[in-house]
């Protein structure tokens, strides 16, 4: 009998040693389980939008704040505003001269080369004066498309068509509109005409102004330069020309009596800081007190 009872015995320790490791198990797996719910909830507490109880008071308290922001940014822009028209008065800007040659290089990056001393100039300036002295010609003949202008400022894009054509003719010569950073042809802004010397690859600038004779002392604004980014046409070194076209200042029956070259690479400039705005920013809606027709017209009475 004493075997039976040595198997038995041996058949229980075995049986709760199982039981022991089956329980250890059983509590490791409810460690992990517990821990990683744990942590799902942390994560979920710290991540998740803060809820905002749906009450009329809470909104009331959102626009508040919302509104006590934009007026402290619009604060913020006005002082920004009123620091920078402080400054610009005190520069006294309108009094003061640059030399163009240092705009062109700070806003373009690009030289303004004197035309004296390169070789392509007698060549350039050659060019230039045949094409003119031809316009000129055609320009106070009767058929012109000058007579009957209503401005003469009209008539500068004529004397820009001749001389593109005439240069372009020209042998040993291109002409061409300036192209802009971006690469497109665009006729306005400054330069108007970009002229190249084929024998040495030498650019030159060409802008034609119109102006009556007897005003070359005169000390109105007539040469304007606005710097754009993307739409600047000063692209290249370049030795800049302007080309004064004097006129008689007859209205409608312009006579034209001579010209000007001129190598800008010594001109100073000012600038005029203004304020501008236009007609759709002065005629808006919610600005208009009074708006009325005369007296027969639509809307009068």
């Amino acid at each position: 009998m004493a075997p039976v009872a040595e198997s038995d015995e041996l058949m229980f320790e075995t049986s709760n040693s199982k039981l022991q490791t089956l329980r250890k198990m059983m509590r490791r797996a409810l460690q992990v389980f517990f821990g990683v719910l744990f942590a799902g909830l942390i994560v979920f507490a710290v991540t998740r939008e803060p809820r905002k109880p749906a009450l009329p008071r809470w909104e009331q308290q959102d626009a508040i704040l919302e509104k006590a922001v934009e007026k402290a940014e619009t604060r913020k822009d006005e002082a920004a505003d009123t620091v920078l028209i402080r400054g610009l008065l005190k520069e006294d800007l309108s009094h003061r001269e640059f030399d163009f040659s240092t705009v062109v290089a700070a806003v373009s990056g690009k030289k303004v080369l004197p035309a004296k001393g390169r070789e392509s100039k007698a060549r350039v300036t050659a060019a230039i004066t045949g094409v003119m002295d031809k316009l000129l010609l055609e320009m106070n003949a009767d058929g012109s498309p000058m007579r009957g202008l209503r401005r003469i400022n009209e008539g500068s894009r004529f004397f820009e068509d001749g001389l593109l054509e005439g240069l372009e003719k020209t042998e040993g010569i291109t002409c061409s509109i300036p192209p802009t950073r971006e690469g497109a042809a665009q006729r306005s802004g400054y330069p108007d005409l970009r002229i190249a010397d084929e024998a040495t690859g030498d650019v030159f600038y060409l802008d034609p102004k119109l102006m009556e004779r007897g005003s070359a002392e005169s000390s109105l604004r007539t040469f304007y330069f606005e710097p754009k980014d993307n739409t600047l046409k000063i692209t290249e070194d370049a030795s800049h020309l302007l080309l004064g076209i004097e006129h008689d200042g007859k209205d409608g029956e312009w006579t034209f009596l001579g010209y000007q070259l001129v190598d800008l690479s010594g001109l100073k400039v000012r600038l005029k800081a203004e304020f501008q705005a236009s007609n759709r920013d002065l005629y808006k809606e919610p600005s208009v007190l009074e708006k009325r027709e005369a007296a027969g017209k639509d809307g009068g009475g």
